[in-house]
Parts: structure tokens; sequence; C-alpha cells
């Protein structure tokens, strides 16, 4: 075998490779709403809560998105996030979200559930 041929080889293997690891990753089997909900709660929730599937939430009394469903049906949510989340501790920010982005969150959220 040549330098040249192993050379084109290996970057066919690399190429399948990196490809097979894009298939089987969350993001690329998310939805585009879900994938916007992700980049949102990522942007402006991961500080306190766990937004992902695994981990701790970095604040201990913030629950992990994944477990929301266990509490209520996250659709539930809609309202809160269209008015404004308000809480009664004031290290969570208030949110008012426009529809797409309440979409977009609430997409995120369900496929957390699976």
């Amino acid at each position: 075998m040549t330098t040249a041929f192993r050379v084109k080889v290996l970057a066919v293997a690399v190429h399948l490779t990196a490809f097979g690891a894009l298939a089987t990753s969350p993001a690329w089997a998310q939805s585009p709403a879900e994938q916007r909900g992700r980049s949102f709660v990522r942007t402006n929730c991961s500080t306190c809560h766990s937004v992902e599937k695994h981990g701790a939430s970095p604040l201990a009394i913030a629950p992990p998105f994944r477990n929301l469903h266990l509490r209520y049906p996250v659709e539930n949510l809609a309202e809160a996030l269209a008015e404004g989340i308000r809480t009664g501790h004031p290290s969570m920010p208030e949110f008012q979200l426009d529809p797409g982005q309440i979409h977009d969150v609430i997409a995120y959220l369900k496929s957390l559930e699976r």
C-alpha cells in the first residue's frame, strides 16, 4: 500500500467516525425547536439548573430540568413563561418569553422526558 493510499483511507475513516458521532449525538436528533430551546436554557438557566439529561444542578436547590415533568406536565409552564416566571427566592431572575421562545423551551423540556 502506498503512503498516499493510506492517507486517503485514514481520511475516509476519520470522516465516517465524525459523522457517526454526530448522528448519535443528542443535538443531531433534536428538532429545530428543541435545539433552539436547548440553546435558550443553556444560555439563561444553566448557571443554576442542570439543563441536560445528566448531571447535578450547579445550585443545589434548583431542580434539574429533566425532572420537571415528574412534578407537573411541562406544558403547564407555558403560561408562566408568557407572564414571567416569579419565584420566592431572589436569585431566580424573571423571564418573560415570546410565544416562539415558549414553544421552543417547552419542546426542549419535553425532549428531556425521552
